[in-house]
């Protein structure tokens, strides 16, 4: 069979199957839809994954950072360190609190927030860090956390594509109020959903607090909120994936040892991934660097059946709706270069030894056009 005729293999392959819907069943079957026992029976199960004291479930990854950054009393005024080579909502959710997103460049090795940049980009109006675990590598967190801590600043780690990656043989999400993302492509879904997980008893409080239209008791509204609810339909897919998480990171991470080493094989001219020593990478993405003609490469692996993406051709800070609105000031070249060379290839655990041998062997061909 020519490659031509073989099946596509897929950037990206959610696993939803029949206890997912077993469960989703059930729930329906109770007549209790909204945020109820299931939420809480997840947050939970996912709080003790993660390692922390608390997990506040809400509708969406955006609505995570939303969420804890109003936690942390950002609002206008204020400044938030982060990064522009992310996706959009990584700013997005710091402009809807009314602050202003202060974009600092990333280390070329791992794509995530240089730990020195953010220390010289503090200013009086600085009130949180975000940093990101790009691709589901963790970013210098405990270097970030020791800033934080010492200039007074919340941390806020967009973990959002890092479920169940490690720092240090530490867990992200636990050095600061750790936001994450169940979008259906993530290591594991809720179909739609987020969580954040926090020790700090206060700030997970305002958490639970600003998810339920600022209320802490019925129809008493002390604080501003809005409807950030996860339903117990997401909650009840979320356990049952939650199970399985540590299982598909753990194929994901042997997926990407062993492209990583049929691509060095064949000698393909990319840059592959890295992960720094006691660092765990859970790969969500794997995402190599082409320096030339990445664009011509993916078109070529597109007629060559294998899905592709490009996470992010555009840093934030050059998105036309960032620039209107006045936040595009920043000097950033690594992520400018990255946004040129970036491309992400197949990893998801689906993948077989014929598939990782397919992708590399394309690769090859399309690198060498």
């Amino acid at each position: 069979m020519t490659a031509a005729a073989l099946p596509a293999i897929p950037i990206a392959k959610p696993l939803v199957g029949d206890e997912e819907k077993r469960a989703v069943i059930e729930v329906l079957e109770s007549g209790q839809l909204a945020q109820g026992s299931r939420t809480e029976a997840f947050e939970s199960a996912f709080a003790r994954y993660i390692g922390t004291k608390h997990a506040i479930a809400v509708n969406s990854g955006t609505a995570a950072l939303i969420v804890a950054l109003q936690a942390y009393g950002v609002g206008p005024g204020d400044e938030v360190i982060t990064t522009p080579f992310s996706f959009i909502a990584t700013a997005t959710s710091i402009i809807a609190c009314g602050a202003k997103p202060i974009f600092v460049d990333i280390t070329a090795d791992d794509f995530n927030l240089d730990p020195a940049l953010v220390e010289a980009a503090i200013t009086p109006r600085t009130k949180a860090v975000m940093p990101v675990h790009l691709y589901g590598n963790p970013a210098r967190i405990d270097t970030l956390k020791a800033i934080c801590d010492r200039r007074g600043l919340a941390l806020v780690e967009d973990a959002c594509q890092a479920h169940g990656a490690e720092h240090q043989g530490r867990r992200v999400g636990t050095f600061g109020a750790g936001c994450y993302s169940f979008y259906p492509t993530k290591n594991m879904t809720t179909g739609e959903g987020g969580i954040i997980t926090v020790d700090d008893d206060e700030v997970a409080r305002r958490c639970r607090i600003i998810r339920n239209h600022g209320q802490e008791r019925r129809y008493y509204h002390e604080h501003f909120g809005l409807n950030w609810r996860m339903t117990d339909l997401s909650a009840a897919i979320g356990q049952v994936q939650l199970g399985h998480l540590e299982t598909w990171n753990e194929a994901r991470i042997r997926n990407a040892a062993a492209l990583s080493e049929r691509i060095r094989a064949l000698e393909v001219p990319v840059t592959l991934p890295s992960c720094r020593p006691g660092d765990r990478h859970v790969f969500h993405q794997f995402t190599v660097r082409i320096a030339n003609d990445r664009d011509g490469v993916q078109q070529r692996l597109q007629a060559a059946g294998i899905g592709t993406g490009i996470h992010y051709p555009i840093p934030i800070h050059e998105q036309p709706i960032i620039k209107e609105m006045g936040f595009g000031e920043a000097s950033v070249p690594l992520s400018e270069q990255a946004a040129r060379e970036v491309l992400s290839l197949p990893i998801h655990p689906s993948l077989t030894p014929a598939d990782i041998d397919r992708i590399a062997t394309a690769l090859d061909a399309a690198v060498r056009g």
